[in-house]
C-alpha cells in the first residue's frame, strides 16, 4: 500500500520495514533484558526466529502478543470478557473511544477481545511519545500496530501535528481498513471521573469530510467501557495526588512512567470487562446544524453517557461510595465478606505508598474516590 510520506514519522511500521526493526530489536541489550523477564527461558534465537516468521503486524500480534496477554489474563486477573454484541458488521472499521486505565492494557485486551469475538482484525493504538522512554519501547509499539501522539510542542507545531494525526486516523480507516483505538482524554482520569475531552473530538475532525458531522461520522466512532475490579496503579495514582497537591509544578519522570506500566501490567486486576457501545452515526446526525462548539460539547457528552451506562460495576465500586460517605447506600450489593476484602485490599494499598510525609486521609480519600466515581457517573447515566 502506498502511505503518505507525511506519516512515517508517526504510523506503525509496514510490513517490508519488520525484518530490520525485528533485527534491531533482538540486538538491543535493554530488550533482551525485558524478554528475560516476560519469557524466562525463551532463547533470543528462538525468538528471533518467531518474529521473523511473521509478515504482518498482526501476525506479531496473533503469534507473540496474544500468548502474553492471555498468559497475564491468567495470572494477573480473575478473566476478561469483551462484549462487543452491538457490532453486528464485523468488517466493518471503528474507531474506538474508551476511558483510560492502563496504556498497555486498554488497547491490547481490547485489541485480544476483538479477535476472540471472531473480529477479522485488532487497533492501531493512539500513544503519547511521553511513554516511548527507550528506542526499544517506541520500536516495539510501532511493532505492535501503535502510531505516535507527539506532546511537547509549541503551539504552532501542536495544531500542525494534530491536523497530521486526524488526516493519519482517516487515512488508516478509510484506505488501510484498520481499527483504530484513542483514549476519550490525554492521560489517564486519575479519580477514575472519565470524561471526553473535547479537544479529542475537534482533532478527529479536523481532517475527512468538509462538515465536522461528515467528518466523525467517516470514523465510525463507537464508545467502549472498561472496568477492572481493581486498577493496580491506584495507589500510584494517590502518590500522585499528594504530590501534585505538596509540591509546585510537580511532574512525573520518565522513571515514573515506566513504573506505572510494569505496576499496570503485572499487578492483579481481579475481573475485566469491556463493552462497546453501538457506533455513534445515528445519534451524530442529530447534531447536525448546531454550531461548531456546541456539537463537540454534545458529542463528548453522548460519549461519557455511552461509556458511563456500560461500565461494570463491582462489588468494591458500591462500598466505596458508602466508606466515603460514611453510609449504607449500597448495602445490599455487597456483603460483610466482600466488604472485609475491600477493606484490607485499601489498607494494602496505602501500605504500599512511600512517602516521607505521607498524608494517610487524604490518600485514602483519593483511592476511594478512584472506585467510588464509576458508581456515581453510571447511577447518574442510567437517569438521563
Amino acid at each position: 500500500m502506498n502511505i503518505p510520506a507525511e506519516f512515517d514519522e508517526i504510523r506503525p511500521y509496514t510490513p517490508e520495514e519488520l525484518p530490520q526493526v525485528f533485527d534491531e530489536l533482538v540486538a538491543d541489550p535493554d530488550f533482551q533484558a525485558v524478554i528475560n523477564v516476560i519469557m524466562p527461558g525463551v532463547p533470543l534465537e528462538a525468538l528471533s526466529h518467531q518474529l521473523h516468521q511473521c509478515k504482518t503486524n498482526l501476525e506479531v500480534q496473533a503469534t507473540i502478543f496474544y500468548p502474553l496477554l492471555h498468559k497475564i489474563i491468567k495470572e494477573h486477573s480473575d478473566g476478561f470478557t469483551l462484549n462487543a454484541s452491538s457490532l453486528p458488521d464485523k468488517e466493518k472499521n471503528y474507531t474506538f473511544i474508551s476511558n483510560h486505565r492502563d496504556i498497555v492494557l486498554d488497547p491490547g485486551f481490547l485489541s485480544l477481545g476483538l479477535l476472540d469475538n471472531q473480529f477479522p482484525n485488532t487497533v492501531e493504538i493512539a500513544i503519547g511519545d511521553n511513554l516511548l522512554i527507550y528506542p526499544w519501547i517506541k520500536k516495539l509499539v510501532r511493532v505492535n500496530k501503535s502510531f505516535i501522539v507527539q506532546r511537547a510542542l509549541s503551539m504552532r507545531q501542536m495544531l500542525q501535528a494534530s491536523a497530521r494525526m486526524s488526516r493519519y486516523i482517516h487515512f488508516a480507516i478509510t484506505e488501510k481498513k484498520e481499527n483504530i483505538w484513542i483514549a476519550q482524554r490525554e492521560g489517564r482520569a486519575k479519580d477514575s471521573n472519565d470524561r471526553t475531552q473535547e479537544s479529542v473530538l475537534k482533532m478527529l475532525a479536523l481532517a475527512g469530510k468538509d462538515d465536522v458531522v461528515d467528518s466523525l461520522k467517516e470514523l465510525n466512532i463507537v464508545p467502549t467501557s472498561l472496568s477492572y475490579e481493581y486498577d493496580p496503579c491506584d495507589f500510584l495514582k494517590a502518590k500522585e495526588m499528594q504530590q501534585k497537591r505538596d509540591i509546585e509544578g510537580f511532574k512525573k519522570t520518565q522513571k515514573d512512567d515506566l513504573v506505572n506500566m510494569q505496576t499496570g501490567i503485572f499487578g492483579y486486576k481481579g475481573r475485566v470487562y469491556f463493552q462497546t457501545a453501538p457506533c455513534l452515526n445515528e445519534e451524530l446526525e442529530t447534531l447536525r446544524g448546531l454550531p461548531k462548539n456546541e456539537l463537540f460539547v454534545k458529542a463528548a457528552q453522548l460519549i461519557d453517557l455511552h461509556i458511563h451506562r456500560n461500565y461494570r460495576l463491582y462489588p468494591g465500586n458500591y462500598i466505596a461510595c458508602d466508606l466515603l460517605e460514611g453510609k449504607q447506600t449500597f448495602a445490599d450489593k455487597y456483603d460483610e465478606k466482600e466488604k472485609a476484602k475491600f477493606e484490607a485490599y485499601l489498607q494494602k494499598k496505602l501500605d504500599m505508598i512511600d512517602l516521607p510525609d505521607k498524608d494517610i486521609p487524604f490518600l485514602r480519600q483519593c483511592i476511594l474516590t478512584m472506585y467510588a466515581n464509576p458508581t456515581i457517573n453510571h447511577l447518574k447515566a442510567l437517569h438521563v
